[in-house]
């Protein structure tokens, strides 16, 4: 049995994993590998991976502090003995990515559920998060697992909860499985039934084709302009990043009229090796440039990749020298908003009172954007449940038709209330429609963001990173906010504070959150994020100016500042 931090003595824990039968072969030699290194052992057993609103996520190996079955096996029995109060359909919805033990984490959730007597839809194959939304949503479970660790490193796995609203987990639902996981023996608290039994007693079924279909269906119904890609010639590089982005991106792809994609080839197969891209996140160029030498080579308009869990779509666009130019979150949330309200307004499928949502860190040119077509921009907390939780409160009041587009500025979009995390695939329709559209006006994505900038002024966003290293980096992180909170400065970079919104109190109409946001003189804006797991601390900068040159250059001071203010 296990209590808060510190389990037994990390030694204890240890002999006796090492002398238990264990279920997964590659644990053992592990566990052998390590006897008699104390540190390796304190490393695996002296605390256990924390379940909270984002599941779990580790190294994958063995060990408390590791992702390995029977850490699944502790969360889901956690997870079961909460859906057993919830009533209901008394059912989990579950999917999985391409990382290293998905499927194999995946199946043993089902058969901890089965176990339990609750229902339980997995996919038979690997599919995205939003797949794992909607499935959630489509069979009325009551809870969904997601087994991915999303844009992280080969070595890492994780476990991501959602509730019965395709959303991710509550806090309050998070809190009450927690405690359910620190009552269950990790080696052997958890029940547990055979798949292959679980499938023979009904309980385990594979997600249908209708669901998928109905996925599919949905995605395409976000559709701006329908038919609009069947004449317009689009010639696309993508690449899934060895995940599961793959065959629902082609399938609407194909659907919408684009058949010209060329797969970059090394990175098509399911594979969570992820061997030409270490860290598989589609912000990072490294992960794209297999990708862009192949669009450069092929002369294609545009460059897409999605990661392994295909919620986030990364886009480089076609320069008219031949180069390409990879887009940033912000720049393609503000394009899609744009491209989302003019066309609804053309069509007339402009709903009355529409809302767009975007996170408090993201670009505020979409405030402007929004304000220019009528659209109430609502700004939540970083972590797209904050964006599902306000399609769901639309829901409850009958107005669910009224959200129009979501986005964060790390590259996560959703144009619909048919999922309630960031959707790529989603997100992959409308970039493409775009792109069509414009170039029926002769214009190309870029020459969109630039008359975007020209119209509203040039937004110009940076983010800045400090580490505190060292045992005492937590502290010396939480001392520095605190003298933040103190003595709030005058000035930053040369430019007046005109007010400061401290996120940490209760006057801010959101839930509190350790955030600090600096109002500065000529609509510039700095912003201080403590990470709530690591001894970081970022800042986000946003400046506007009227060139691109004069708003970098203010950005580029609040960048020194920034590093100023993050002196100990």
């Amino acid at each position: 049995m296990e209590s808060e931090g510190v389990l037994l003595m990390y030694q204890d824990m240890y002999e006796r994993w090492l002398a238990a039968e264990l279920d997964d072969a590659d644990l053992k030699p592990e566990l052998e590998s390590v006897k008699g290194d104390d540190a390796a052992i304190q490393d695996r057993f002296a605390v256990a991976l924390k379940f909270g609103t984002a599941g779990l996520r580790g190294v994958i190996g063995a060990g408390t502090n590791r992702m390995n079955i029977y850490v699944v096996r502790q969360a889901t029995q956690g997870l079961a003995n909460w859906v057993k109060t919830q009533g209901g359909s008394q059912t989990v919805a579950i999917s999985y990515d391409s990382r290293i033990k998905s499927n194999l984490f995946a199946k043993t959730a089902a058969e901890v559920l089965a176990a339990n007597g609750i229902k339980v839809r997995i996919y038979s194959a690997l599919m995205p998060v939003p797949a794992l939304s909607f499935a959630t949503r489509y069979y009325n479970c009551n809870a969904g697992i997601m087994v991915t660790a999303s844009h992280n490193p080969a070595k890492y796995n994780g476990y991501k909860a959602y509730g019965p609203d395709g959303c991710q987990m509550t806090d309050e639902a998070a809190d009450i499985v927690y405690a359910e996981i620190q009552k269950t023996d990790i080696l052997t608290g958890a029940k547990l039934i055979s798949f292959e039994d679980g499938m023979a007693q009904g309980l385990i079924e594979y997600v249908g084709d209708d669901c998928i279909n109905a996925l599919y269906a949905a995605i395409e119904a976000r559709s701006i302009r329908p038919g609009i890609c069947k004449t317009a010639g689009l010639k696309l590089v993508y690449s899934p990043l060895n995940g599961s982005g793959l065959v629902p991106v082609t399938h609407v792809l194909g659907d919408i009229g684009i058949t010209d994609i060329t797969i970059v080839p090394e990175q098509k197969d399911p594979d969570g090796n992820f061997p030409t891209c270490p860290y598989p996140n589609p912000e990072i160029f490294e992960a794209l440039r297999l990708g862009l030498e192949l669009a450069e080579k092929s002369g294609a308009d545009l460059m897409l990749a999605t990661d392994p869990d295909a919620d986030r779509v990364g886009i480089a666009m076609k320069c008219p020298d031949g180069s390409y130019e990879l887009v940033s979150g912000n720049e393609m949330g503000v394009l899609l908003l744009d491209y989302i309200c003019a066309g609804r307004i053309e069509k007339g499928t402009m709903p009355a009172n529409p809302v767009a949502v975007k996170s408090i860190v993201s670009t505020p040119l979409a405030d402007a954007v929004a304000k220019h077509y009528g659209v109430e921009m609502r700004n939540v907390l970083t972590g797209f449940k904050w964006i599902g939780d306000q399609i769901a409160n639309l829901e409850a009041a009958g107005e669910v038709d009224r959200f129009i587009f979501g986005f964060e500025e790390s590259y996560g979009y959703l144009s619909g209330g048919h999922v309630r995390d960031k959707d790529a695939v989603n997100a992959t329709l409308l970039v493409c429609e775009a792109a069509a559209w414009y170039a029926q006006q002769g214009k190309t994505l870029l020459d969109a963001i630039e008359a975007l900038y020209r119209e509203f002024g040039y937004y110009r966003n940076a983010l800045c990173s400090f580490a505190f290293e060292g045992e005492s980096g937590m502290h010396t992180m939480q001392e520095l906010m605190k003298k933040l909170r103190a003595n709030a400065p005058e000035d930053i970079a040369g430019y007046k504070v005109e007010s400061v919104v401290d996120y940490d109190t209760d006057g801010t109409g959101l839930p509190r959150a350790n955030v600090l946001e600096y109002h500065l003189d000529g609509g510039h804006k700095l912003m201080v994020r403590p990470s709530g797991t690591e001894p970081k601390i970022k800042v986000y900068l946003s400046a506007v100016g009227d060139s691109e040159a004069a708003a970098d250059a203010v950005n580029a001071a609040l960048a020194k500042a920034a590093a100023d203010m993050m002196k100990a």
